[in-house]
C-alpha cells in the first residue's frame, strides 16, 4: 500500500524518547553494515542504490555522512545532484543518474536524484506538463533495468514537518558556521510547500513497483532518521544476502615463497 505522507507523523520516533535511546541500536547495525557491505564487495554480483530525497533541511547530507560511517570508501560512492549542467541537459534526463549507478560488489548513495525531474522541474515550471508527466513511465523502467541487472534501489523519502523547517532554517541564519548554507531561494521553496507535498505524494504513487518501492522516513528527529534509515539499508542488504567467495578448490596446494 503507497504511504499517504499526510498520514505519516514526521515526529515519530518508534517509542524511542531520546538520541541515547537509539545509539547502541544504531552502532551495531552499522557494524553489521560494514560486514555485509565488505561481503557484497568481496562478492562482485550484486549493487545497492539508496536514494535519498525531500525537503530542503530534511538532513539528506546528514543521512548520508551517518550511513557513510558504516561502508567501505573504496566501494561506496555518494552523489549529489543539483541543477543540470548544459552537458547533462544535451543528454535525456536519466543520463547523469545512470551513469553513476552503483557497479556490482558496490553501494551508492544519491542525494537527490532522477526524481528531481517529476518534482523540482514540475513545481518550478522548468518544463511543461507534457514533458515532466511521462517521465514517471521512464524512471519506473530505468529502475526495473536497474533491479533486473543486480541492484537493489532503496528509495527513502525524508519527512520533515513545516514547522521543523522553520526552526532549521532559522538556526542556519542564527549560527555563522551555517549561513553558507542558507540562500534566498530556500525562503521562495519553502513557499511552495504544498506544491512540493502534492508533487511527492504523486511520484511516490506512481513510482512505488514491488521491485522498488518508496519508504517514508519520519525526519524532524536526526537521530530517529538515521537510525531508520540504518534499519532499511541493514534489512536490504540482508535480503541479498552477499557471500564471501568460495576459493577453496583454487587455492588449494598454493604455498607463498619465501
Amino acid at each position: 500500500m503507497v504511504e499517504r505522507l499526510s498520514e505519516i507523523d514526521p515526529g515519530f520516533t518508534g517509542g524511542l524518547g531520546r538520541k541515547r535511546d537509539a545509539a547502541d541500536e544504531l552502532a551495531r547495525l552499522h557494524e553489521d553494515i560494514r560486514d555485509l557491505h565488505a561481503r557484497l564487495f568481496a562478492q562482485g554480483e550484486r549493487a545497492l542504490l539508496v536514494v535519498l530525497q525531500g525537503m530542503d533541511t530534511s538532513g539528506k547530507d546528514g543521512a548520508a555522512r551517518s550511513l557513510f560511517a558504516a561502508l567501505n570508501p573504496h566501494a561506496a560512492r555518494a552523489w549529489s545532484f543539483k541543477a543540470p549542467t548544459a552537458e547533462e541537459l544535451a543528454h535525456d534526463f536519466l543520463w547523469r543518474c545512470h551513469a553513476r549507478a552503483p557497479a556490482r560488489g558496490e553501494i551508492a548513495i544519491f542525494n537527490r536524484s532522477h526524481y528531481e525531474d517529476v518534482v523540482t522541474a514540475r513545481v518550478r515550471g522548468l518544463v511543461p506538463e507534457a514533458v515532466w508527466r511521462p517521465r514517471f513511465a521512464a524512471i519506473d523502467a530505468f529502475e526495473k533495468l536497474l533491479t533486473d541487472g543486480g541492484t537493489t534501489v532503496l528509495k527513502l523519502f525524508l519527512h520533515i514537518s513545516r514547522t521543523e523547517q522553520k526552526r532549521r532554517l532559522e538556526k542556519r541564519l542564527a549560527d555563522p558556521t551555517k549561513q553558507w548554507k542558507f540562500d534566498a531561494s530556500d525562503l521562495r521553496e519553502r513557499g511552495r510547500w504544498d506544491a512540493y507535498m502534492a508533487a511527492y505524494q504523486e511520484a511516490i504513487d506512481r513510482c512505488s513497483p514491488p521491485h522498488a518501492p518508496w519508504h517514508v522516513v519520519p525526519a524532524d528527529r536526526k537521530w530517529y532518521r538515521n537510525l531508520a534509515v540504518a534499519r532499511l539499508v541493514h534489512a536490504a542488504l540482508t535480503a541479498i544476502d552477499p557471500r564471501y567467495p568460495d576459493r577453496r578448490d583454487e587455492l588449494s596446494g598454493v604455498t607463498v615463497p619465501d
